[in-house]
């Protein structure tokens, strides 16, 4: 089993709460987490989502859910991960179901990254965009050739793309995708994500990812920014401050894990299953599923038995 942890989208009010009532070890993942940052757990079970929406307290909810999940999914017998991975933040989740990273470092690492990411550019300034229907190939070439900085933030599947950057450039690029047939989605973030505009953030996380212990992981995490497993737990602060200004290179890190380990099942671990349908479009036929809830688990687990 591949375990997969989602990143920024994937969250909604109740998340976690379900299994939190019936599963003493998400329980226990919840609970340490709130302890970690008070408020947390309201605000994953009751909201409002335009609180849980805030990039600061998204980044630490999303965490909670996917290692709750995770940790229910173990309870319950369910197997070890051969291989971990996560999209954006969901890489910090990656580490602490790994056992390379505490629980109570990940939820205070990325409440703070997400607090540098929102300050790193004046409101207004950048912007982010879906590009659909296009290539990578095609998305950079318009990147390349817009009035300012953008770049790809998320390579997330073939023909969907997010660019981030400047937002005159970004509104560049998807004008241009537009005209070669393609589509362009807005989104709304708060900042702009996986950019060079992001490097202020970069550097502030950099300074907390040095603060804190980084060990020896139960199976390879797969890192967004090469696209390959970590090789040495002590260059994870190095991958984890490259992931905030680089490109999420999702499309890649699951063709690798596919190559790799080629009779794997994907599991997707946390809130929602946006990773689960990209699996999907990435590698045609191949399992995957995702393991939110009491049901969603039961059905994993019944799968993996028989």
């Amino acid at each position: 089993m591949i375990a997969l942890f989602p990143g920024q989208g994937s969250h909604a009010v109740g998340m976690g709460r379900a299994l939190y009532d019936q599963h003493p070890a998400a329980q226990d993942v919840i609970d340490r987490s709130d302890a970690a940052l008070p408020g947390l757990k309201r605000l994953m079970f009751e909201g409002p989502m335009e609180d849980l929406t805030m990039t600061a307290w998204q980044q630490p909810a999303l965490v909670a859910a996917g290692a709750a999940a995770y940790a229910a999914w173990k309870a319950s017998g369910g197997s070890d991960a051969t291989a971990f991975a996560g999209h954006s933040l969901g890489e910090f989740t990656a580490h602490v179901a790994a056992g390379s990273l505490t629980l109570e470092d990940a939820i205070t690492l990325v409440h703070a990254r997400g607090r540098y990411m929102q300050d790193a550019v004046p409101a207004g300034e950048g912007a982010m965009a879906a590009v659909l229907k296009l290539d990578a190939t095609q998305v950079q070439a318009f990147c390349d050739q817009a009035p300012g900085l953008v770049t790809i933030a998320n390579d997330n599947a073939p023909a969907q793309q997010v660019v981030s950057g400047e937002a005159e450039a970004v509104g560049a690029v998807s004008e241009a995708a537009k005209t070669a047939g393609g589509r362009a989605v807005p989104l709304a973030v708060s900042a702009p994500f996986h950019c060079p505009l992001m490097e202020p953030a970069a550097e502030r996380l950099a300074s907390d990812l040095a603060a804190v212990s980084f060990h020896a992981a139960s199976a390879p995490i797969v890192c967004n920014v090469t696209a390959a497993p970590l090789a040495d737990p002590q260059d994870a602060p190095k991958r984890l401050t490259e992931q905030v200004t680089g490109t999420v290179r999702w499309t890649d890190t699951v063709r690798f894990l596919a190559g790799t380990y080629p009779t794997e099942r994907f599991l997707e671990f946390g809130s929602g299953k946006v990773l689960t349908g990209l699996v999907g479009r990435i590698v045609d036929g191949r399992e995957a599923a995702p393991v939110h809830d009491p049901d969603t688990l039961s059905q994993a687990l019944e799968k993996e038995s028989s």
